[in-house]
This record gives C-alpha cells, sequence and structure tokens, in this order.
C-alpha cells in the first residue's frame, strides 16, 4: 500500500482507457518528420519550422515505473537544444479529455491559434520549436500508458520529476538544461520537483499553481470544498451525459486516464479532515528551490492565487521574477506577448544567452478597473509591494466601513445555511461599505477580523469578499477576457469562474480558528489546522481571516464593499457546479461591533 510517513492512501477504482472521451491514441513509439507549415487538419495553425517528433519515448523511474512522453524538436537547429518539459496528468499531445472547447468562447483562444499537438495547460510545440527549443510531453505516473498509479503532488511527485530531468538531460539532442513550464496542475508540480534541486534544472515557469493542496484549495479554511476536486479526480458525481457547457456530453470517469489506479483525495478529506503527515507533503517547500524562475499570477483563478504569489515569497534567491496579468490563465498561456515574454526568460537561463531579461522589474503587476480596461505591469521592486499602505476600516451600523469602531454594541445576522448558487445571486449577505475619497489602488493582500457567535450550533463556516461598486453603489463584475477575443457581447459572457472575477475571497470554519506562528506573515494569516476548537452556542469569538491578493482601480466616489456570507461568494468553476458547494452550517450567524469587539478589515492602498 502506498503510504506517506505512516498514513496509507486510499485509492480510487481503476480508470479506463476505453471512453471516447479519453481521446487515447494508444502507445506508438516511433520518430515522424513534421515539416514546416505541416497541419493536424485545417482548423488549427501549422508548424513554423521542420520538426522532429519522437512518440511515446521511455522515461525510466528510481523505483522502475516508466513514463512515457512526446518530444517535438526542432530539425534543422545548429547543434542540440534545451528541453522545455511539461508534467502532466490529463494526457499529452492532443489526448486526454480536457481541452478549451469545454468554455464557452474557449476563453478568447481560437482553435486556429494552437495546433492541436499542445498537452493542455502547455506551450504549443509548433511555437516553440521554431524558438529553438524541444517540447517534452510527459504522460506523469499512471496517466494513459505511463506505468504506476497516479499520484497528487507531492515529495514522491517531485521525485518522479527530478528523475525525469536528469534521463531527458542526457538523451543525444538535448544541451542538458531542462526547464519546466506549463498553467495550473503543470505549475503546481514544479514547486514540488524544483525543491527535489534536480542538477540539470536549468529554470522553472510556474505559470499559476496551487503550492498548499490543502489550505489553498481543497480545505481552504478548514471547508472541505469537494465538488471541483471529485470532479477532476473522476469521483463520479455527476454520472453520464454530464456537459460543461450546452451542446457537450461526456463520462465523468475520464479526466484522467490510465491503466491502474490513483490517489484519492477527496476520500482522504473526508478520513482525515486536520493536517497530518499526508497534507503537509502537499505543501511544496518552496524554500528550497535553487534555480530562477518566471512566476505567473491573476487574480481571476478560484484555485491558484496564493499559492502562485506565496512560491514568489517563498522563493529564498533573488533570481526570481513575478508577473500578474489582468485576464485568465488560458487565455493568457498563448498570447503572443507571453511567448515573447517567455522565451527571453527561458534563452538567459535555459540557453545562456546574455541578453536583456534581467533588466526586467522583479514584480510587474495588473490592475482591474471592472467598467474600464485593466492597466497593465506596474512596476514594483518586490511582492507585496513596499509602497503599500494599510488601511483599516470598523464595521459600524448602517453598513458603513468607518475609520473609527462603533461607539455602541451592535449586532447583525444573517442566515447561515441557504443553498448558495456561486452565481452573484444569492441572498443573506451582510454587506459593509467604504467610499473613496481620491483614486487609489488596493493591491495585495486583505484581512477581516471578524467577532462572531452562533446561538444554534457549534460551528461556522464563514465567507467573506471584497466588491467593487460604481458611485451609484452598484456592485460590478470584471470580464475577464477581451470581448472581441471571445467574439461575444458583455451580456453574452457566461457567469464562471474563469470568465468573469467579482473580487478576492477568504474562508474560515470558527473550529479551525488557530493560526500557524510559523507560517503566518502580518498580512497573511495561515491557520494550523491540527485541531478542531468547537463554539459553544451564543460564544463570541476572534475569526482572523485572510483575503486572497487582488489588485482594483478605486476612482473617487467608487466604492469597497465587504460582504460576509454562510455560503460561497466566488463563482463556480463550471456551470454544472453550480449549488453543488454545500457549507456545514446551521441557524443564524451573528456578527459582533462594539468598543470591546472591534470588526475590522484591512486592506493595502498604493497611490499609482
Amino acid at each position: 500500500m502506498y503510504k506517506i510517513g505512516d498514513i496509507g492512501v486510499l485509492q480510487c477504482a481503476p480508470l479506463s482507457l476505453d471512453s471516447p472521451s479519453a481521446q487515447y491514441h494508444g502507445c506508438n513509439p516511433g520518430t515522424v518528420i513534421l515539416p514546416k507549415g505541416h497541419r493536424k487538419d485545417s482548423n488549427h495553425v501549422e508548424f513554423a519550422a521542420d520538426t522532429i517528433l519522437e512518440r511515446d519515448i521511455e522515461i525510466p523511474l528510481r523505483d522502475g515505473t516508466i513514463l512515457r512522453a512526446d518530444v517535438y524538436r526542432p530539425k534543422d537547429f545548429d547543434g542540440k537544444v534545451p528541453a522545455l518539459m511539461a508534467w502532466s496528468p490529463y494526457g499529452k499531445s492532443g489526448q486526454g479529455f480536457l481541452s478549451l472547447d469545454l468554455i464557452p468562447g474557449r476563453v478568447g483562444v481560437p482553435q486556429n491559434k494552437l495546433s492541436g499537438f499542445e498537452s493542455f495547460e502547455a506551450p504549443d510545440p509548433a511555437e516553440w520549436t521554431s524558438r529553438g527549443y524541444a517540447i517534452v510531453n510527459v504522460d506523469i505516473r499512471g496517466v494513459f500508458n505511463s506505468t504506476g498509479d497516479i499520484r497528487w503532488f507531492g515529495t514522491a511527485d517531485g521525485q518522479d520529476g527530478y528523475d525525469a530531468i536528469e534521463h531527458v538531460a542526457q538523451l543525444d539532442w538535448c544541451t542538458g538544461k531542462v526547464a519546466l513550464v506549463g498553467n495550473s496542475w503543470l505549475a503546481a508540480t514544479q514547486w514540488s520537483i524544483a525543491a527535489e534541486q534536480p542538477p540539470h534544472l536549468a529554470c522553472i515557469a510556474p505559470l499559476e499553481g496551487v503550492s498548499d493542496f490543502y489550505r489553498e484549495t481543497l480545505c481552504r479554511g478548514g471547508v472541505p470544498y469537494t465538488p471541483f476536486w471529485g470532479f477532476l479526480g473522476s469521483h463520479v458525481l455527476f454520472g453520464k451525459g454530464f456537459a460543461l457547457k450546452s451542446g457537450g456530453s461526456f463520462d465523468a470517469n475520464c479526466w484522467m486516464a490510465g491503466r491502474n489506479q490513483q490517489e484519492d483525495v477527496v476520500g482522504m478529506i473526508g478520513r482525515y479532515p486536520l493536517m497530518n503527515e499526508y497534507w503537509e507533503d502537499k505543501r511544496a517547500k518552496i524554500e528550497d528551490i535553487q534555480v530562477p524562475a518566471y512566476v505567473l499570477a491573476s487574480y481571476s483563478s478560484g484555485l491558484h492565487t496564493v499559492g502562485s504569489f506565496r512560491g514568489f515569497e517563498d522563493i529564498p534567491h533573488q533570481k526570481k521574477w513575478l508577473r500578474v496579468h489582468p485576464t485568465f490563465e488560458w487565455y493568457d498561456l498563448y498570447t503572443p506577448e507571453m511567448n515573447n515574454d517567455l522565451q527571453l526568460f527561458f534563452d538567459r537561463f535555459a540557453k545562456g544567452i546574455q541578453n536583456s531579461w534581467e533588466k526586467t522589474p522583479r514584480v510587474r503587476v495588473s490592475t482591474l478597473n471592472f467598467h474600464k480596461e485593466p492597466e497593465v505591469n506596474h512596476a514594483f521592486n518586490d511582492w507585496p509591494v513596499p509602497s503599500a499602505q494599510p488601511q483599516m476600516l470598523y464595521l459600524c451600523a448602517g453598513g458603513n466601513l468607518n475609520e473609527n469602531p462603533s461607539p455602541s454594541t451592535l449586532m447583525l445576522s444573517y442566515q447561515s445555511d441557504i443553498s448558495g448558487m456561486q452565481m452573484d445571486t444569492d441572498t443573506e449577505e451582510l454587506q459593509f461599505v467604504y467610499t473613496f475619497q481620491r483614486r487609489s489602488h488596493l493591491i495585495g493582500y486583505s484581512k477581516v477580523v471578524l467577532y462572531m457567535s452562533c446561538n444554534d450550533h457549534d460551528d461556522m463556516d464563514v465567507f467573506v469578499q471584497l466588491r467593487k461598486a460604481d458611485s451609484t453603489g452598484k456592485i460590478l463584475q470584471n470580464i475577464n477576457i477581451p470581448l472581441s477575443d471571445l467574439k461575444m457581447q458583455s451580456s453574452e459572457v457566461e457567469t464562471i469562474n474563469c470568465l468573469k472575477y467579482l473580487g478576492p475571497t477568504g474562508i474560515l470554519r470558527a473550529s479551525h480558528r488557530k493560526l500557524d506562528s510559523r507560517l503566518s506573515k502580518p498580512y497573511w494569516p495561515v491557520h494550523a489546522h491540527d485541531q478542531e476548537e468547537r463554539v459553544k452556542p451564543g460564544e463570541i469569538v476572534q475569526l482572523e481571516i485572510g483575503l486572497w491578493p487582488t489588485g482594483i482601480v478605486f476612482d473617487e466616489g467608487e466604492k469597497l464593499v465587504l460582504k460576509i456570507a454562510g455560503h460561497h461568494m466566488a463563482l463556480a468553476e463550471f456551470v454544472p457546479l453550480r449549488g453543488t458547494f454545500k457549507a456545514g452550517n446551521k441557524g443564524r450567524h451573528n456578527v459582533h461591533m462594539s468598543p470591546e469587539h472591534q470588526s475590522h478589515v484591512i486592506f493595502p492602498i498604493v497611490h499609482i
């Protein structure tokens, strides 16, 4: 039985390769030439350079496991080339269920912009072989024809990546320099692989990736968020015929395809809801990373935002760069600006070219205007932004946020157990409003400290959110993708997380309110999650809740709105996930405001 420490790891039932949704092409080792101009079909972009494709090469690991990978490398390049490795659980080179076709408007990335040979959330080989790089698309342990059982993040996955890098670096076409690149899962694994310090790893490009699986996404604030991860992990929550959007369906067992089994993280959170060796192993040891890093972040991710920022902050050296873009991760991945920026970084550290990269500002932050165009690439020398000034406001009567605490005792309540739909239409949300007197940029982490009680139950799942409202008080939504690329009117844009951003959120289960003094930062509370401290009915407890980083522009007269509720207020990732997340609440929750119980919010303001 696979163990982490002394903890046995639950496994899901074997995954099938037989479903048409898996798009399994079989294991076909061999080498072919894709000439310049080659197209997968008339709907895809052509290759910009003659390319050698080696299919299903073997990559041996230390325990005898064999991974399979596709290698795309330029045919006529003079000499050896560095490798850009995409470490993926979804299937390589166009295989697997996941694709941008699942999202309305393909997130603004038309099919004819890509070759169809790219792995999901990975660079397009048709783009990068012409830039003098090999793309190595790896099926990780257990995926498709790679042997073993699928593992979800952690040290063992990092060791697999170490072995793969060292093997690829020795291949006769490789310079001995390997870089890691990719988005989402393909970014999250980079933290653990780089922490293992493989000698031939030249640099990493984690393009938005969770770094602490328990705290940041699966059990954020101590509240299990199982619909999405059960969905991804092939728990059949919706059954056959489930559709992510109108006009398509699939067998939900085929998110990840393989011959054997995979880690059952949803089963593990049910069995082990508190922090232990298993969950600690899924917090990447970023402090051990020694290679240069191009870290990407955005505010729109419901999974990766805080992990990306934590990754940049905790890398212990200065050869690290952070770019915060104003769109959604899949859209940004394939823009010409992104490709050109990444090439400068890879040329410097994977090819050793003395170019202009190191003149790039250490931190570039885009900020959202919601009803206007975003402001792109404000330059700073560090993150959090050194010039940010903390603004503390107190929750007061009349739904106001004031600079002085409430002079009298006040209690406001909401019903905690309504069914939230995650569509920005739910009721039972307390609101507190602040009006800006001058143009301001809110950039960074916010924090809410609440004094709360419940007469009906011994625990509370509390959700907070910051929103932007215009000068009339209308609460706004930000469309993440340019409408010209979505080919839609604003009224046609689906209200899901990848297409719209509402504002930063925070979550905390009251019984998990104990802080971890080792990991907490002055601006970012990290909770220990190692014990439950139940709340006596009627007892007032202090809850310190961190909100994920954001960057929002407020003009004079525009408003900041703090919302508090018993349900998640971020949008669902996909339409069918709406209403599937249930908090563990009962009865009414009370927010206390008085000279003794000074509920407040702190947010960072930068004047640019």
